[in-house]
């Protein structure tokens, strides 16, 4: 029988958690073109009156984007996401927003809006991990499974299951082989039904991979039959 998780039964704060550090996302989230999903938290270093949006997302202003951040990721302590409206024009000769200034400047504008700095969503996949003081700049893609080292500037994408750091975030290496990674994308054990993630969270968590991987396809083939019920 296909069994669905109850959204609502989760607190902001990880019933686990005896520091309060840890906060789910979803359930703070007020703007419209913020998308979070369930599980992933944010460590907000004890702050009593933390707000992932105010803290944690800059230059969020209508028509500029949207944030996606995916299912069970781990957003640490100062973590920054830019927004598309932080963008300048590179372009022409001055970057200067001179249209938000006044009507009168904003009127001789001789950029149209087909010239403007192009408007992209940021998104981030399914069990990421982004190390402290990471900055996500606008529209980049991170893929599932991705680690962010602390500190880092991302300007580009970042492949699936790769560890990226500096500034700018480069990769350093990729986290599993080919044929692993494939495994891991197409199995997406983060959809599993809630019976079948408990059993999976075991082989989630162990260093033996290759013994892991078996039993993860075991539940991954039950998974999908008993979402064919």
């Amino acid at each position: 029988m296909k069994q669905e998780f109850n959204e609502a039964k989760f607190d902001t704060y990880p019933t686990y958690n005896q520091h309060k550090n840890m906060i789910y996302i979803k359930n703070t989230i007020k703007a419209s073109n913020v998308h979070v999903g369930m599980f992933t938290y944010y460590d907000c270093n004890g702050k009593v009156d933390a707000d992932f949006e105010k803290d944690n997302v800059f230059y969020n202003y209508p028509g500029h984007g949207d944030l996606y951040i995916g299912k069970f990721c781990s957003i640490a302590y100062g973590v920054e996401f830019i927004m598309g409206a932080a963008n300048h024009s590179t372009r022409s000769f001055s970057t200067y927003p001179f249209n938000t200034i006044s009507k009168n400047w904003a009127s001789h504008l001789g950029m149209t809006k087909d010239e403007m700095p192009p408007i992209k969503d940021t998104i981030v996949g399914n069990d990421v991990w982004i190390g402290r003081k990471a900055r996500i700049m606008p529209g980049v893609k991170i893929g599932d499974g991705a680690i962010i080292a602390g500190y880092s500037v991302v300007t580009k994408d970042v492949p699936p299951y790769s560890v990226v750091g500096g500034s700018p975030a480069a990769i350093i290496k990729s986290r599993f082989d080919e044929d692993t990674i494939a495994f891991l994308k197409e199995i997406k054990w983060w959809n599993f039904e809630s019976d079948n993630l408990e059993k999976a969270i075991t082989y989630l968590s162990n260093v033996n991979l290759k013994e892991s991987k078996k039993n993860l396809e075991k539940i991954y083939q039950a998974d999908i039959e008993m979402k064919n019920k």
